[in-house]
C-alpha cells in the first residue's frame, strides 16, 4: 500500500486559520482561488494522503462567511472555449460549478463576465444566467492591460467595470479555468471597494508550486509538467529573497506581474501590502508533508505520466513537440525514465508476446497483473478482470462472466446499435459482471474488489477509447498510454 505523506486534517485546519488570519488583516479579502476547487485529482496523487476534495472541505467550515464569484471571459464563450479534462465547454462548466458549490451549503453571489466587449454569444449568455436567477455583471477590456498603471486604476479603466455586490467579509473568486480574469476581477473590486470607503485586501491560494519546498522538489517538478502546455516555469522568488533575505518558490507568471501588481496596490492604497508575490498566498500545504519520500516516490511517477500524457496529445494532433521535450528535461532533473514506471514495459512485452493490444496493472504488493485482447474482451477489459479476480484470491482459469452473456452484448452492439467493435468497453464488462455477481459467488467476490483499485497504476500499449479511458478515472486508476491507435484509422472514438 502507497506511504501517506500528506496530513489532510492538519491541512484542513492550518489552512482555514491562515485564511481568516488574512481577513482579520484587511476586514474584507478578495481570495484568487487558482487550480481545481472540486477533485484535485493531481494534488491527491503527488501528495498522498491530500484528499481530492480538501479545498471545497476547508471552505464549508467557513460557509457562514464565505461568498462564491464566479469569472469567465466573454472570449471564451464566444470561441466555445473546453475544458479538456471534463470535456465540456466553459460556459455549461460555469453552471456545473455554480450547482456544486450550491450543493455543498456554499452561496454563490454572483458571476462576473470578463473582458466583455459585445460579443453575442456572451450576450445571450448573460440573459441565460438572469433567467436563471443569477447576479451577473460586466467587466471590460482595458486597453494596454496590465502596464498602463494610470489608465487602469482610474475612473475609464477600473472604474468602467460594474462592481459586484457582495455582503460576506470572504469573496471568493474562481472560474472554470485558466485566462479568466480572476485576478483582474479582484483588482477591480479593490478599486470600488476603495472608492466606496471600505477596507478589503487580497490573497492568493494556489497549491502549486509549494513555496516552501526546494525548486527542484519532484512535487514542484510535477506541477511543471502538470503545466507544460501553459509554458509555467518554477524560479525563486527574487522580490521575496531581496525583502527577506529567504528562498522560496513561486512561477514565473506571478513574478513577471508583480511589479505592475505593487503599483496598482499602491496606486489604490497608497501603499503595497506585500513585498514579494509569494507574500500574497496563503498555501500551508509545504507544512503538512509528514513524509517527504512518499511525496517525492509519487510526484516522480505523476511526471511520467504527465510524460506520456503529451505524448498522446501529440499523436492526436492536439500539441506539438514542446510539452513532450519539456517534461524530457522535467525528467532528467528528477532523475527518472520511463523505466521507473514498471507497468509500461510489462504491457509492452505482452502486447508483443500476442500480437495485440495489451495493458498492465501494478497492485499494491507489486505484483503485475496483465490482460490480452481475445475472441470476447478487450485488453482493458480482461485486465480489470484479471485484477478483480486476483485481490478475490481466485484463480485465474475462473470465468467470472459466462462467454454465453458476453455473446449476446457483443451481438447487440454490432447488429442494432451499429458498433463496429463487439469487444466490450469497461462499462459494459463492470456491467455484466454486476449481473453475473447476482448468482455467481465467485463473480460475487470479484465484484466487491473494486474499491480497491483505486489508486493502482495501469498502462496500456494502445491509446484507449474515450469511454475506456473515462472508466478508469472513475475507478480512480492512475492510466498512462503507449502514443498509438491499435488501428491505422484516421477517426478514433
Amino acid at each position: 500500500m502507497a506511504s501517506i505523506g500528506f496530513d489532510n486534517e492538519r491541512y484542513l485546519k492550518t489552512q482555514s486559520e491562515h485564511i481568516m488570519e488574512r481577513i482579520s488583516q484587511f476586514g474584507k479579502l478578495y481570495l484568487e482561488f487558482g487550480g481545481k476547487l472540486f477533485d484535485d485529482y493531481h494534488a491527491s496523487r503527488v501528495l498522498p494522503g491530500f484528499h481530492p476534495d480538501s479545498k471545497i472541505t476547508m471552505l464549508k467550515q467557513l460557509k457562514d462567511q464565505t461568498e462564491i464569484v464566479i469569472a469567465i471571459n466573454a472570449d471564451d464563450i464566444e470561441k466555445n472555449k473546453v475544458r479538456g479534462d471534463i470535456g465540456i465547454t466553459y460556459d455549461m462548466d460555469l453552471l456545473r460549478l455554480v450547482d456544486a458549490f450550491t450543493a455543498n451549503g456554499l452561496y454563490v453571489g454572483s458571476v462576473v463576465l470578463t473582458r466583455f466587449a459585445g460579443q453575442p454569444s456572451a450576450v445571450s449568455y448573460e440573459k441565460k444566467l438572469k433567467a436563471l436567477g443569477m447576479h451577473v455583471y460586466r467587466h471590460y477590456p482595458i486597453q494596454d492591460y496590465p502596464s498602463n498603471i494610470a489608465l487602469i486604476v482610474s475612473d475609464e479603466g477600473f472604474g468602467r467595470n460594474d462592481y459586484i455586490e457582495t455582503s460576506r467579509p470572504l469573496v471568493v473568486v474562481t472560474a472554470p479555468g485558466p485566462g479568466s480574469g480572476k485576478m483582474a476581477t479582484c483588482l477591480s473590486q479593490l478599486y470600488h471597494e476603495q472608492k466606496r470607503g471600505t477596507q478589503a485586501g487580497y490573497a492568493k491560494f494556489e497549491t502549486f508550486p509549494i513555496w516552501n519546498l526546494p525548486l527542484h522538489h519532484p512535487v514542484n517538478l510535477a506541477y511543471e509538467a502538470a503545466t507544460a502546455d501553459l509554458s509555467d516555469v518554477n524560479m525563486i522568488d527574487p522580490f521575496h529573497l531581496e525583502a527577506y533575505g529567504e528562498t522560496v518558490v513561486n512561477y514565473n507568471r506571478d513574478v513577471e506581474v508583480f511589479p505592475v501588481l505593487r503599483a496598482i496596490f499602491e496606486k489604490i492604497y497608497g501603499e503595497c501590502p506585500y513585498k514579494s508575490p509569494t507574500d500574497m498566498g496563503v498555501n500551508m500545504a509545504g507544512n503538512c508533508i509528514v513524509n517527504d519520500e512518499a511525496c517525492r516516490d509519487a510526484a516522480r511517477q505523476e511526471i511520467i505520466r504527465r510524460y506520456y500524457d503529451a505524448l498522446c496529445e501529440k499523436r492526436k494532433g492536439n500539441a506539438g513537440d514542446g510539452p513532450v521535450q519539456k517534461i524530457s528535461l522535467l525528467m532528467e532533473k528528477a532523475g527518472i525514465g520511463v523505466a521507473n514506471r514498471p507497468v509500461v514495459a510489462a504491457a509492452n512485452i505482452r502486447a508483443s508476446q500476442t500480437g495485440g493490444p495489451a495493458a498492465a496493472m501494478r497492485m499494491e504488493d507489486g505484483t503485475i497483473i496483465t490482460g490480452k485482447t481475445s475472441s470476447l474482451l478487450g485488453a482493458s477489459s480482461a485486465l480489470i478482470l484479471n485484477a478483480l479476480k486476483y485481490l478475490a484470491g481466485i484463480e485465474d482459469n475462473v470465468n467470472l462472466i459466462s462467454p454465453t452473456v458476453i455473446e449476446p452484448i457483443m451481438e447487440l452492439k454490432v447488429r442494432y446499435l451499429g458498433n463496429h467493435n463487439p469487444l466490450l468497453h469497461i462499462d459494459e464488462i463492470l456491467i455484466a459482471l454486476a449481473l453475473a455477481a447476482l448468482e455467481n459467488d465467485a463473480a460475487k467476490a470479484a465484484y466487491a474488489q473494486l474499491p480497491r483499485l483505486a489508486g493502482l497504476e495501469v498502462h496500456s500499449s494502445v491509446i484507449l477509447s474515450q469511454v475506456d479511458v473515462g472508466v478508469f478515472k472513475k475507478l480512480g486508476v492512475n492510466l498512462t498510454c503507449e502514443p498509438t491507435y491499435q488501428s491505422k484509422k484516421l477517426y478514433h472514438t
